[in-house]
């Protein structure tokens, strides 16, 4: 017999997934799609739908005219709003259940191999939090630009970093915010991370004057030929505008 309702652990496990498959692969015949399926002991068509429900929610779909599905549940706005209110608890529950699901440790679920942070004084049990919240953040920022450096358009998964606009040491409510982030190349997320290169709250890209005063080399014009072009934009969770002008203004070396 089919199953109906969707549980609040099912809708949370559901929107975890959202965040890490690209709007235009949501579809019965998508790999993760079926193998999420299997795994909570759905049919793929529901899954595929219950993905498209979440999607009428997303403002960064809707501002490109794109929508989802027309109806959906009450259940998935719940789930929408608290994922957007407190990102670092709902990430780390939903990276558990699956972990649970899945039958292996939560930490076996991220990917991440070296997190740029001081691991001096954090227990284990911390540690292990920071490191799938990271591993959800990196999937769901990559994901939203279709796993394309927002600069460059490199789409080498090595050479990729979920780079934060503030600084993972600054903020910590917003750490695993996918707003926060962006898709970077490794030599542009270096760049951006020392404020050599920086973001406007319109999407263009500047460089520090301290490498436009420069001398020009055919390596350096890697990261100066940048300068005043416009980024590629993400499919979803577009970069809060607050962020780009906190790092404008607090990271950016101007001078």
């Amino acid at each position: 017999m089919p199953k109906n309702n969707w549980s609040r652990e099912e809708l949370i496990l559901a929107f975890n997934l959202y965040c890490k498959v690209t709007f235009t692969k949501i579809n019965a015949s998508n790999k993760q799609i079926k193998a999420f399926a299997l795994l909570i002991g759905r049919s793929n068509a529901a899954v595929a739908l219950k993905l498209a429900n979440f999607a009428r929610l997303d403002p960064a779909l809707q501002k490109r005219g794109v929508s989802g599905m027309g109806h959906g549940s009450k259940g998935e706005e719940v789930i929408w709003e608290e994922f957007n209110n407190n990102w670092d608890k709902l990430a780390y529950e939903s990276e558990f259940l699956l972990a649970q699901h899945k039958h292996v440790p939560v930490e076996d679920i991220s990917d991440i191999d070296e997190i740029k942070i001081t691991k001096e004084g954090i227990d284990r049990e911390a540690l292990v939090k920071i490191r799938v919240n990271q591993g959800f953040f990196r999937s769901t920022v990559l994901c939203s630009y279709e796993n394309k450096c927002c600069i460059t358009g490199i789409s080498i998964p090595q050479l990729l970093v979920a780079s934060h606009i503030i600084p993972w040491s600054v903020d910590t409510v917003n750490r695993v915010n996918p707003h926060n982030g962006l898709c970077l190349n490794a030599l542009h997320d270096k760049a951006f991370d020392k404020g050599l290169i920086t973001i406007t709250p319109d999407y263009k890209l500047k460089v520090s004057p301290l490498l436009l005063e420069s001398k020009k080399t055919e390596t350096l014009g890697f990261i100066l030929n940048v300068h005043n072009k416009d980024i590629i934009k993400p499919t979803r969770f577009v970069p809060v505008r607050e962020f780009l002008e906190y790092h404008n203004e607090k990271v950016f070396k101007k001078s």
